[in-house]
Parts: structure tokens; sequence; C-alpha cells
């Protein structure tokens, strides 16, 4: 599990050693903004996107600033190291439409989301998939 933002930034040495990485985005999320989930939404969020801080909830939303950024270069350094390293991603990211049009762009192979979520992450891989021409 690519976790930390250490993890991530040492992709191209955790390749040597994997054979696949799943990035867990949620405790990635918060590592990088070194917030607890639940204290952030129960006291930040919503006063952080009241005053456009934040343009919507990273633990809903895959941030776009220096989380999105930073699965993206850990999978691009992984893949340096290892061609054709299978990438997946797990939590509630993988069911977010906007998260998943994020992920595929960053080369993700796979996401893994809630049971309810499945059939919506499922078209959204989809439109993303096409929307690369893929």
């Amino acid at each position: 599990m690519v976790e930390t933002p250490r993890a991530a930034l040492r992709a191209d040495d955790l390749a040597i050693h994997a054979d696949f990485f799943s990035f867990g985005t949620n405790d990635l999320t918060q590592m990088v903004f070194g917030l607890s989930r639940d204290d952030a939404e129960r006291d930040l969020m919503g006063k952080y996107r009241e005053r456009g801080v934040l343009d919507a909830n990273p633990f809903e939303h895959l941030d776009e600033g220096a989380v999105a950024p930073l699965v993206a270069a850990a999978i691009r350094a992984g893949r340096e190291t290892r061609p054709g390293l299978e990438v997946g991603v797990c939590g509630e990211h993988g069911g977010d439409p906007r998260s998943i049009h994020l992920l595929v762009e960053a080369g993700v192979d796979y996401v893994s989301c809630s049971p309810f979520r499945v059939p919506v992450a499922r078209l959204a891989v989809a439109q993303a998939l096409i929307a690369q021409g893929a």
C-alpha cells in the first residue's frame, strides 16, 4: 500500500520490490494535509470551503493540488523502474467520478470502492477511458 507521502516519493525504489502498487488515497490525503479525516470533516472542511481555501472536500474528491500530482508522479516513477507495474486505488476516491477521471489520467489500472459505488465507478472509468481515446 502506498499510503504515505514518503512511500509515494520513493516509488522508484519500492517498485524494485513490488509486483503492484495499491494507493490508499484516504490515508495518503490525511498524511499530505496533516489532518485526521474525522477532525477535518468535523471542524475544518466547511470553513476551508467557505473561505475558498479548498474547492472541494479532499476526502470526497481527490485533491488536485497535491495528492493527485503525487499519485501521478509515483505511478510514473514506479513504472520507470518496473514497466508494466499494475497500479490500483482503494478507498472512497475509487468510487468518485471526478477522482476516477484524475486517476485514469494518472495511469491507474483499477479502482476499488464500496459496493454501492461500483456502478458509478464502472461508468466513470468507461467515460474516462473514452475521453482518453483508449
